[in-house]
Order: structure tokens, then sequence, then C-alpha cells
């Protein structure tokens, strides 16, 4: 089970961004997260410099990988035996873990669920201070909820 919303977010080595964000774990051969690429990309172009992907695959792997997502947020390796995925009790992907300039876990979620990627870019925007993006519609296609 992930980590719990209000809890110390652990530190993530080799992300860098101070203040509010987000963090999508995830694996290069995920169905599930290939399937959600579109809403995370959006995530990742409404937010700049406020979302950072942690892929369980070598650097190379996760840079091609998000090159071919379209996910232009950078990219931080945790590999074996993922330390970071651990400390944050991922168990599906994609996960996205908003973080709130406090270090604190503001929000979670785990696989696709439309409804909770919509909630989680609106908790970013407000944390942010900026409009939140809508990242999945019922008419994008995108069934409402897949497990990862």
């Amino acid at each position: 089970m992930a980590i719990k919303v209000g809890s110390a977010a652990p530190v993530v080595e080799g992300v860098g961004v101070r203040g509010p964000h987000a963090l999508v774990f995830y694996e290069v051969t995920c169905s599930v997260t290939k399937m959600a690429r579109q809403p995370l990309a959006r995530l990742g172009d409404a937010y700049p410099e406020a979302v950072v992907g942690v892929g369980q695959d070598p650097p190379d792997d996760l840079v091609v990988f998000a090159a071919a997502q379209g996910w232009r947020f950078p990219q931080v390796s945790d590999l074996a035996p993922y330390p970071a995925s651990d400390a944050y009790g991922i168990a599906s992907a994609p996960t996205v873990v908003v973080v709130d300039g406090d270090g604190r876990v503001a929000d979670v979620v785990e696989s696709w669920d439309r409804e909770g990627a919509n909630r989680a870019s609106a908790v970013l925007a407000g944390l942010l201070r900026v409009e939140p993006a809508i990242l999945s519609e019922p008419a994008d296609g995108l069934p409402a909820f897949k497990p990862g």
C-alpha cells in the first residue's frame, strides 16, 4: 500500500525539486503507464519544473521511454533494491504522489484513476497557486479506472 497522505515524504535521490511537486512512479514495461501517457504528459506540461518521473529502470531506458510517451519532465532512476519505491510503498504503476512545500504527502493516486489524476492535478495546482489542469475527461477514450 502506498504512503499515506500527511506522511513525511521520503527524499528521492536525484530529485532536486524544492517546494510542491509530483512524483510519477512507473516501470517502462507497464501497459497501464503507457495507456496513461497523455494525461501524465499533461501533468508535466501543466506544472513545469514541479513533476519528476521515478522509473524502476536504467537511466538510458527512462530517457527513451519518456521521449516516446511525450513526457518532457525529468526522470530519475530507482534501481533494485528500489529504495525510493520501497520508501513510498509503491505497489502499482503508475503511482502519482503529490508532495507539499513542507515535505509532506498531499495526495496519492495509484494505478490509472481519472478522478484521482484530476484531483492530484488540482491539489498540486493549489499548492503552486496556479489554475488546475484537467488531465483526463471521459471523451478522451480512457477508462475511468484501470489497475496497474
